[in-house]
């Protein structure tokens, strides 16, 4: 596992990315050893080669901020915007989207990062499981907000557009196809519902790639790392308050090691991705669960977010 990560330096193999516009979502997130999340360390490795401009889109506008500013003692002539952008309300998501295109009328790489993992049963604003709706529906509507602007960008010469879906390998406990019916969804233990969010992500960049082949959209593992998304583990009584530290301590990989998958699939040279595969650390492609390679199970979530966006009005 380890050897996988050393494959990839990101100071060395990310080429340059002047002219670049990149939007990713997460990253303010700040532990107390000092490390931090993949969407702080992501744009931080991003900062070190030269982007045009860096969108930071995060809930916490504080933790956003100082997450800036410590990017910016390392690379003091980076340009990072913060959008403020809550996944669990398709209003916030809207304004995000149009703060961004008021600002920039290009998008070269957009890298859904931002999750929440195994939190107790709950909503969004529009009604999804809490899990579903934050990892995959907020996702799923700001992609399709940031589309056209993604696809313009496409058009220009010597671009290479692409749309980067954080997944998990924990997708493999989704037991069933996905549930669509959301007060069911909700019914599910944590784990259960985190995992069908990262098989609709799977799933998604799939037929993202399939609709708009002009972008490169894949979805990645980063790996099990030791990040603030296990939080809502460890306050769960002993056994979850004692293994989670402990494996976040001495087994799973560092946040620097866990960001290179989607650094890895952000930068490198294009005629090594297919596209709309899932890949995992770092650069091997892999086919997932029996749930994860069902198209027809692809399609009709595609089919069903579509609709469910109309109707909300996007």
């Amino acid at each position: 596992m380890w050897g996988g990560y050393r494959k990839f330096d990101p100071l060395k193999d990310i080429p340059d990315l002047s002219g670049k516009v990149i939007l990713v979502t997460g990253g303010e997130f700040l532990l107390t050893d000092g490390n931090v999340g993949l969407g702080k360390e992501t744009i931080l490795q991003l900062a070190r080669h030269n982007p045009a401009h860096i969108y930071l889109a995060a809930r916490t506008q504080s933790k956003a901020e100082q997450a800036i500013a410590d990017i910016k003692k390392d690379v003091p002539d980076v340009r990072i915007t913060y959008l403020p952008l809550d996944l669990t309300s398709f209003a916030s998501i809207k304004k995000a989207a149009d703060l961004f295109l008021a600002q920039s009328s290009r998008l070269d790489l957009l890298i859904n990062n931002a999750g929440i993992m195994a939190t107790p049963p709950g909503k969004t604003a529009e009604g999804y499981e809490i899990q579903f709706g934050t990892n995959h529906m907020g996702h799923a509507l700001l992609t399709k907000l940031l589309l056209p602007t993604l696809l313009e960008t496409a058009k220009q010469p010597g671009t290479d557009v692409r749309v980067i879906s954080v997944s998990s390998r924990a997708h493999n406990f989704a037991l069933y196809p996905i549930t669509y019916d959301q007060d069911e969804l909700n019914s599910r233990f944590a784990m259960s519902r985190y995992a069908i969010s990262k098989l609709a992500n799977i799933q998604y960049a799939r037929e993202l790639a399939a609709h708009y082949p002009h972008i490169t959209s894949v979805s990645v593992h980063p790996g099990s790392i030791s990040t603030d998304l296990y939080n809502s583990m460890e306050n769960r009584g002993f056994l979850y308050g004692v293994v989670i530290p402990f494996m976040k301590s001495w087994i799973w990989a560092s946040v620097q090691d866990g960001a290179k998958t989607q650094l890895w699939a952000a930068t490198v040279s294009k005629d090594k991705l297919q596209n709309g595969a899932y890949y995992e650390p770092i650069g091997v492609k892999t086919l997932g669960s029996e749930f994860a390679r069902d198209v027809t199970g692809s399609k009709r979530l595609w089919e069903w977010t579509q609709e469910e966006l109309i109707a909300k009005g996007y």
